[in-house]
């Protein structure tokens, strides 16, 4: 199976969406395999965003990230990036299609609620820049049977 990492970031959990956002996750049937909420420290935001570090916007983004905890998950699932990609719909709250995360929950693009990994090769670095291989933990779910051919 193919794993992801997703991020409820400062407002999400602010505004109390977390398990909301893990149970969208959940009824799809992809499979938490890790999760922690921490106040990120500055240098693994650096880690995660540093395709923007020279960007003008990512001072703010950096603030934003760092201004309160953050829910951090590893997902597991056949095509997880994808599917959670959809699941949590276009970056600007105002293109995401209703039913997404960011669709039904976000209003702006700088407080769209929740990141998720754009590849499997970010997903690799990321899961990497925030958990340990040993806090990853191996499972069966007992539907798994019937949600794979």
């Amino acid at each position: 199976m193919d794993r992801t990492f997703v991020m409820v970031k400062p407002d999400g959990v602010a505004r109390g969406l977390v398990g909301d956002i893990v149970s969208r996750f959940e009824s799809k049937g992809l499979k938490l395999v890790a999760a922690k909420l921490e106040k990120l420290p500055e240098k693994r935001v650096r880690e995660q965003y540093q395709e923007h570090l020279e960007k003008p916007f990512y001072p703010s983004l950096q603030h934003y990230i760092t201004s309160g905890p953050c829910f951090l998950m590893v997902w597991e699932g056949r095509n997880v990036v994808k599917v959670a990609r959809a699941i949590i719909g276009a970056t600007n709250p105002a293109e995401a299609a209703a039913g997404t995360i960011r669709g039904d929950l976000a209003m702006d693009i700088g407080r769209n609620v929740v990141h998720g990994s754009d590849s499997p090769e970010s997903a690799k670095r990321e899961i990497g820049i925030h958990f340990a291989g040993t806090e990853l933990v191996a499972y069966k779910r007992i539907d798994e049977p019937v949600l794979y051919e």
